[in-house]
């Protein structure tokens, strides 16, 4: 396979399609496409990717460094700022241990999103508002720009640190064996689509997913925060509030409406317009359905927490940690009993001024 783009595509701007229009187009031109694939099989897929996949030695090296940087600078940041931070915050012991993860995440999500949106909405590029216009005057091995391969650079070896960090840094949560499968298809679609040249499309989906990130850690940021101190601050649990909404809103939104619509429209069906011959049709967008799969396993999550929270309920994070991990932190407590004292005194206070918020009129407990 391989090809090129049939010119310059059309100056009007194509509507955005529904959810009917999705699946129905799309089944009937990757059907099509499946029936008109005479060789497509081990052989034809070895030989598209020799002829069309592009990577420099120089890029390969540039991405194991930067992961490499990645990890070090968290755990710079983490030793010199995030964990003096809690201390001087008196978090609570269980919130000082889960806040340097949060923190690092906000930080470098927020960039991330941040240059996304700068290449989306303050630069030449179209591809938000025109999305079928990330596959006009496609070529195999064209020229990647320089401001689009930067955000590569840092979003791949991003999620290269992260399905480490995963695993060796970040607390383990019910969820978290799902998380490095999450972070294991990022990376795929991020090298691939580097490497086929559909960086236009993926500058899309990093956008689509990032701003999610950035209000899931702003949201968990303030749940520590509230109760500092042993004590109950109203500006963090507002904020909380206000994060976990946003939170929930912009999930269905940017993922589970925006995504499939003006992604997989444009890679089901306008790739194949575009580009008739497009190289691993079936394989990216085979990862493209896998992200939306996942990202509504994910949306069941927050209808759980919507649900608790409108019962008014205590809500707790539903991705919480392993009994193992209860267990294990028990087991320390145990051995040190000044420091089961030190806790005792800190829930002592925690619950006092939980039960003043409950005085106060407010019943919601903590989100995460």
């Amino acid at each position: 396979m391989g090809g090129e783009a049939r010119g310059p595509g059309p100056v009007e701007v194509e509507p955005m399609p529904g959810y009917w229009e999705l699946l129905s187009r799309s089944s009937s031109v990757m059907l099509s496409a499946w029936r008109d694939c005479d060789r497509c099989g081990l052989e034809l897929s070895k030989q598209t990717l020799l002829d069309n996949a592009y990577f420099t030695w120089t890029e390969i090296a540039l991405f194991f460094f930067c992961a490499f940087l990645w990890t070090i600078i968290r755990k710079g940041l983490t030793e010199s700022l995030f964990k003096p931070l809690a201390q001087w915050c008196r978090l609570l012991p269980k919130d000082a241990a889960k806040m340097p993860e949060s923190a690092w995440k906000l930080v470098f999500y927020t960039m991330s999103w941040s240059y996304s949106t700068y290449l989306l909405f303050f630069s030449s590029y179209s591809f938000f508002h025109d999305p079928p216009s990330v596959f006009y005057n496609w070529k195999s091995g064209m020229t990647v720009p320089t401001d689009i391969a930067i955000a590569y650079l840092i979003q791949g070896s991003f999620y290269g640190h992260s399905i480490y960090a995963t695993v060796n840094m970040d607390t383990w949560r019910k969820d978290s064996a799902v998380m490095v499968v999450h972070h294991i298809i990022t990376l795929a679609l991020i090298s691939f689509s580097y490497a086929f040249r559909y960086h236009n499309i993926g500058i899309l989906v990093l956008f689509l997913h990032d701003i999610n990130d950035v209000l899931l850690e702003f949201t968990k940021l303030n749940v520590y925060l509230k109760s500092r101190g042993g004590g109950y601050h109203l500006i963090n649990d507002v904020l909380s509030n206000m994060g976990s909404a946003s939170f929930s809103i912009t999930w269905f939104w940017f993922r589970l409406y925006w995504f499939p619509l003006k992604v997989l429209y444009a890679t089901c069906v306008s790739s194949i317009h575009s580009v008739p011959n497009i190289p691993f049709y079936f394989f990216f967008n085979a990862l493209l359905f896998t992200l939306l799969l996942m990202n509504i396993y994910w949306f069941l999550f927050i209808v759980i927490f919507v649900v608790k929270l409108l019962k008014v309920k205590e809500v707790n994070d539903v991705r919480e940690y392993e009994d193992e991990d209860a267990r294990k932190a028990a087991e320390e407590l145990l051995k040190d009993p000044q420091a089961v004292n030190n806790d005792n005194d800190d829930a002592g206070h925690h619950n006092l001024a939980q039960r003043k918020h409950v005085q106060n009129g407010v019943t919601k407990d903590k989100y995460l």
